[in-house]
């Protein structure tokens, strides 16, 4: 989509949320799995394992994207595109309001 002009100027990702969460997962996982697993409940400490295992691969891509650094952003000196010809508002002349 076309910039608008209307984007936040200082937006964060959520990455780091994201790796909290995932890092929660492979805790919680593991932790389920090894008492299920104590308590003979084959089952349920497979099914926390593979949930353990999802969330150590989500905390990879997670690290791999962070450490890819930030992407290019148009800075505050980059107008914003201007609007097709048929969504013109009315009073502005073709080339854009005058300063």
């Amino acid at each position: 989509m076309p910039r608008t002009g209307y984007e936040p100027t200082k937006a964060r990702s959520p990455l780091r949320l994201r790796l909290t969460l995932a890092l929660l997962g492979v805790i919680w996982g593991v932790a389920a799995a090894v008492g299920f697993a104590m308590a003979s409940q084959p089952g349920w400490a497979g099914i926390c394992a593979f949930i353990a295992l999802v969330a150590v691969v989500d905390v990879f891509v997670v690290l791999h994207r962070i450490h890819q650094g930030p992407h290019y952003q148009p800075g505050r000196d980059v107008p914003p595109y201007r609007l097709p010809e048929t969504r013109r508002p009315r009073g502005v002349p073709r080339g854009g309001p005058r300063r």
